[in-house]
């Protein structure tokens, strides 16, 4: 039984229950209600509890509370990173380096800056779905202004090296480096210092959806996207969301604190999946071995990933095909890149693992592929 359902959840990526605990801190601050950019003693008792909020989560981060923009979400904050630094630097040059491994709230942003007249370059990603850091460095120019790479990519689950990459931008002085880092909180272990900005949202571990975070580095300017006041920061207007904030802290609090052993868990689940997946006939796993556990993107073959994932759902069992935000019907960027096979990319589909899923989940998913499979076989 899942959300009141008889179904099985393997798309954790897309989204994740909230935590008890997280709604309780959430309906406790909830009553804290007023304004907190109000000046009466109301209004600065939600601005205390959305101090101590964001100092909680900058704590966490090993930030400081001035470099935390509180947003609706990852991609509001990939969309005021992305165009707030590009915007902002416009003089210095309108080149943009970044990948196919990015979500759509990147690419997307990336594709409206192109027809403003940015240019954009991709850096190739190697069959294990790392990008080619020497290809990287041959893309730099002086007129780059931007490199945008996920931490942990959303469907393949690859873990980029934030550090080197980081380290290669120090020759380009022009360069802000922005890091998607939406997959990687709760998953890995991350110095968001490694970037300029980067961002992540609490609904991907277990908090609340409606709310995002973006950490940017305290002497980088901004353009904002939202006007009409200064709020809890300059680059983002709006009545902050005092329950919302609070809520973010706690669930990244937990995150932190249950690390170690939710990781084991999953990990261990994601080895049972992989050593089964591997006797079924015409299954093909994409992830590479050194992706996060927490993702696994299988192709199918003779099977589309939406009909994989229609098939599957009629057996009581969610899984997702590639990002839950991509547009349908179209191959996986990600698996094209690693692959460079097109059928592959289109049959291509996500399990996404939890420390919430059992071990009979797992059976149950196995049991329903052999059947789809076999049954496939037989046409």
């Amino acid at each position: 039984m899942f959300g009141g359902l008889n179904m099985i959840y393997f798309d954790y990526t897309a989204d994740t229950p909230p935590d008890s605990r997280v709604l309780e801190e959430y309906i406790r601050t909830a009553q804290i209600f007023a304004n907190p950019n109000s000046a009466h003693s109301a209004g600065q008792e939600a601005k205390n509890e959305i101090d101590t909020g964001i100092s909680r989560t900058a704590e966490r981060l090993h930030i400081k509370p001035s470099e935390i923009i509180v947003t609706s979400g990852a991609s509001e904050a990939n969309n005021l990173a992305v165009k707030g630094l590009t915007f902002t630097d416009r003089r210095r040059g309108r080149h943009i380096v970044s990948t196919f491994l990015e979500h759509s709230s990147v690419s997307g942003a990336l594709t409206f800056l192109q027809e403003q007249g940015w240019e954009i370059d991709i850096v190739n990603v190697k069959p294990d779905g790392m990008i080619d850091i020497d290809h990287l460095r041959t893309l730099l120019r002086e007129d780059t202004v931007l490199c945008a790479v996920c931490a942990v990519d959303s469907e393949l689950g690859t873990v980029q090296p934030i550090g080197q990459i980081a380290e290669i931008l120090k020759d380009c002085p022009n360069c802000r480096f922005h890091v998607d880092a939406t997959q990687a909180i709760g998953k890995i272990k991350l110095d968001l210092t490694f970037a300029d900005t980067a961002s992540f949202a609490p609904h991907k571990f277990y908090g609340l959806k409606g709310s995002g975070i973006l950490y940017k580095r305290e002497e980088i300017v901004l353009e904002p996207l939202i006007h009409g006041g200064a709020s809890t920061t300059i680059y983002r207007s709006g009545t902050p969301d005092t329950a919302a904030i609070a809520a973010a802290a706690k669930a990244l609090e937990l995150a932190e604190n249950e690390f170690e052993e939710r990781l084991a868990y999953v990990t261990n689940l994601n080895r049972i999946l992989r050593d089964e997946i591997r006797k079924i006939k015409g299954l093909i796993i994409n992830s590479p071995e050194n992706a996060v556990p927490h993702i696994l993107n299988v192709s199918s073959a003779g099977i589309k990933g939406g009909k994989m994932q229609a098939l599957l759902n009629e057996k009581g069992i969610c899984i997702s095909v590639k990002s839950a935000c991509s547009v349908p019907n179209t191959p996986s960027r990600p698996v094209m890149a690693i692959t460079h096979d097109r059928k592959r990319a289109l049959s291509s589909w996500r399990i996404s693992l939890s420390h919430l899923t059992t071990e009979q989940d797992i059976e149950a998913l196995i049991k329903a592929l052999h059947e789809i499979m076999e049954q496939e076989v037989r046409k």
